[in-house]
């Protein structure tokens, strides 16, 4: 042990002298101070900014408006999301429900994110990355081990399963929880024989996705490799999280309105905060 901090002496000035010292995978505190912020975005409605690092994980509470943009910054990100009803957590992002009732399994700019309860959580509003992929769930131990040696949340190569389970327990919530989730980023297609296809990275850098909260959720994330990916090395590089409060999604939104079901999802938040 180093004679710096082998007394509680020396470990308190060691840690003092840590004061400000600034790494890339961590949150902006406070949030108003992030910088390299989407344009015309006011710095004083900042609520987030933080970094979420290779293997990494993080959660949030964010309000209904907010605006969540996710920047997959070096282009071989796979960002893993489930979402929970902030006031009531037994109500959780249903991606089966997400993919049945938009009859679309791709997602993009324009589609929602549905609950179990048939309201929406998240619209996404904006997209420029090359795909998404709402099929294969997230990385667990096993997984990893078989692809990487070890697959231990506090070794080398973090699953996403296990991830998603410290993220939880600072809600409450435990393994039981888990729900299948979304992997930003990661692009998947299904074939006309059922064949499951990945878009294996690096995809270019900088690409973004933008939702918007319709209720007020909790967003937990996990970055770390995709459970199909084929590469021997654990291949995951940083997102960025940035969000900032905005307007309550107003009844002639385009995105409301784009399908009949859609509708039905937004009147069911709707009467839900009709309260």
């Amino acid at each position: 042990m180093s004679e710096t901090t082998a007394d509680p002496a020396g470990a308190r000035a060691h840690a003092r002298a840590m004061a400000g010292t600034k790494v890339e995978a961590m949150p902006t505190i406070p949030a108003t101070a992030a910088t390299a912020l989407p344009a015309g975005v006011d710095p004083e409605t900042v609520v987030w900014d933080e970094t979420i690092a290779a293997g990494g994980y993080t959660a949030r509470t964010i309000r209904r408006g907010t605006r969540l943009r996710l920047t997959d910054l070096y282009g071989d990100a796979c960002l893993s999301m489930m979402v929970f009803n902030a006031e009531r957590t037994v109500e959780r992002l249903n991606v089966a429900d997400t993919v049945k009732v938009q009859w679309n399994a791709y997602l993009g700019a324009g589609r929602l994110l549905l609950s179990d309860m048939g309201r929406v959580m998240l619209s996404v509003v904006e997209d420029t990355s090359k795909g998404h992929d709402a099929f294969c769930g997230a990385s667990n131990q096993a997984s990893n081990a078989r692809k990487y040696g070890d697959g231990f949340n506090h070794g080398a190569h973090p699953n996403a399963r296990d991830r998603f389970v410290i993220a939880l327990a600072k809600y409450g919530m435990d393994r039981r929880d888990i729900h299948p989730c979304i992997n930003w980023f990661t692009p998947v297609e299904i074939e006309a024989d059922g064949a499951i296809v990945l878009g294996v990275g690096p995809h270019p850098a900088g690409a973004h996705v933008t939702l918007r909260a319709e209720m007020d959720v909790i967003v937990v994330l996990a970055n770390c490799p995709h459970v199909r990916d084929p590469r021997g090395d654990y291949a995951v590089t940083p997102v960025r999280a940035t969000a900032w409060r905005g307007p309550v999604t107003p009844i002639d939104d385009p995105i409301r309105l784009m399908t009949p079901e859609g509708l039905r999802a937004f009147e069911n938040v709707e009467d839900y905060y009709r309260r």
